[in-house]
């Protein structure tokens, strides 16, 4: 199971880059690279997807639906480790205390903690669970979750670029023997570490943001 190196090499356009951060927290690059490879293959899928069925994907900027109305989306420890550094050292001023009211108050049945003024205020680091969900045809209807309803306008991701994605970060896990990593994405054993992220309890990560805030504003 190799994984791509296009997606990999740190020179790539898909790759997002954050080189100071990057040799602060050495898992940053782990997930970086993982992002680069889901995204190749996203790019791949939708491709095909097209091309094979005469579709157009519908998703475009500005479109949130998605965001108002999945209750089930899985987040991996990694992820979320990303969320919070991205969250509290990277998420522009303008929209930080927003996002701290709404991490603070947030319950399962709100819309994404994340979503402000229609948009993700962390879509640069935003979950492969959110990455891979491509709608075709036409835009999600208000409340509508097209997996259930139009499961043919859902993209299926490419199960080779999802598995070397989550290869690429299971020395996070402490995961580096290669057959016990093989072993690990093969079976599924990955999925099991993952949580609901509306579920989860976020006014943890609104305190974290508060902390930070503060002692930057005490020159610490």
């Amino acid at each position: 199971m190799e994984k791509p190196q296009s997606a990999l090499d740190k020179n790539s356009s898909r790759r997002m880059r954050f080189p100071d951060e990057e040799s602060r927290f050495p898992w940053l690059s782990m997930l970086l690279d993982s992002y680069a490879i889901i995204d190749e293959g996203i790019s791949v899928a939708v491709v095909k997807e097209e091309t094979e069925k005469n579709i157009k994907l519908a998703c475009k900027e500005g479109c949130h639906n998605c965001c108002r109305t999945h209750k089930d989306i899985p987040v991996y420890p990694i992820e979320l480790v990303g969320i919070y550094w991205f969250s509290t050292e990277k998420v522009v001023q303008a929209v930080c205390e927003t996002l701290k009211k709404q991490l603070s108050s947030h319950t399962k049945n709100d819309p994404c903690p994340f979503l402000i003024n229609g948009s993700c205020s962390i879509h640069v680091i935003r979950p492969i669970s959110c990455r891979q969900f491509n709608v075709f045809s036409k835009p999600c209807a208000e409340g509508e979750d097209p997996y259930y309803t139009r499961r043919d306008d859902v993209l299926t991701p490419i199960e080779d670029y999802t598995k070397k994605a989550f290869l690429a970060t299971l020395p996070f896990y402490g995961i580096t023997d290669e057959k016990e990593q093989i072993h690990f994405i093969e079976n599924n054993l990955i999925h099991a570490q993952a949580v609901n992220l509306q579920a989860y309890d976020w006014k943890k990560l609104a305190e974290v943001m508060d902390a930070f805030d503060s002692k930057k504003m005490r020159g610490i």
